[in-house]
């Protein structure tokens, strides 16, 4: 079996604030100052918890396991130091995003230091993709990037089978997929930027094991296919930038912050999503 490692940065164990999770020579426009040392480690940690979840795939019976990259620039991962099994997929644009590699190939899906949606509260870091977003709903259903990723993947038949992160992803994975989704809570959040966390040891240790777990669980797991058409509403920070959403063929205005998509399937809604989005970063720093 192929797996497929969507890696995320802000669930993984001992992460809680921006500056652990901003680049350096991204970090002013954040305002951010003298972050170095801390991003530096924080991506230690993260290589390590995706090495953690290589080893139990392989462990469960995978043949083959890919890791792409899924925080920011997608370059956050020390290529040298990950496990020498897997295929390291890096850098952006990548037309699937967070999931780039993926076909009908593979046969598990496992997402690694993923976040709550944008708006949960006590939730470490919580957003959905960019921070003009207040929310996504597909098919009337709240989601974060997880429930995204989640139908993106179902498109081509591939269920996901493992989520860590802190208590709240974990919590709104099994509410959308179900209980036999395999989950590591890393983290308790606190608030959200501050959480009780497993020492970094003990998560591999759980993620490892819960990896190996999936990949066995994976041919029972049905793939998340939202109902066909599927409608994708966002609501966003401000008016004006729903006015440009709007310019986009096929979006509709639903509300002062609030624009909608139609697709025939979930490839459909993701090529549109990429659209709207790169049109409204049009008017981000």
């Amino acid at each position: 079996m192929k797996v497929l490692i969507s890696a995320d940065m802000e669930g993984t164990a001992g992460i809680v604030h921006s500056a652990h999770v901003t680049p350096p020579d991204h970090a002013g426009e954040s305002g951010i100052r003298n972050n170095a040392v801390e991003f530096d480690w924080a991506r230690r940690l993260m290589t390590e918890e995706v090495n953690a979840a290589v080893n139990g795939a392989l462990e469960g019976g995978a043949t083959e396991v890919w890791v792409t990259e899924g925080h920011g620039a997608m370059r956050n991962l020390l290529p040298p130091a990950l496990h020498p099994e897997a295929r390291y997929v890096s850098g952006r644009p990548k037309f699937l995003g967070q999931l780039e590699g993926l076909d009908r190939s593979f046969g598990a899906v496992m997402f690694t230091g993923y976040h709550g949606r944008a708006g949960t509260p006590a939730s470490i870091l919580a957003h959905t993709f960019i921070g003009i977003i207040q929310e996504i709903r597909l098919g009337g259903i709240a989601v974060g990037e997880y429930g995204v990723n989640a139908a993106l993947a179902g498109h081509f038949g591939v269920p996901v089978a493992f989520v860590s992160g802190d208590n709240t992803v974990v919590a709104q994975v099994h509410e959308l997929l179900g209980a036999d989704v395999v989950g590591v809570e890393v983290k308790r959040a606190l608030s959200s930027t501050s959480a009780v966390h497993l020492h970094p040891e003990k998560a591999r240790a759980e993620i490892r094991a819960g990896a190996a777990e999936a990949v066995r669980r994976a041919p029972r797991l049905r793939p998340y296919l939202p109902k066909s058409p599927i409608r994708f509403e966002v609501d966003v920070a401000k008016p004006d930038l729903a006015d440009l959403a709007t310019l986009c063929h096929g979006v509709t205005r639903e509300g002062p912050r609030t624009i909608a998509y139609e697709g025939t399937d979930m490839l459909d809604v993701w090529k549109a999503w990429l659209v709207i989005r790169n049109v409204m970063n049009s008017r981000m720093p």
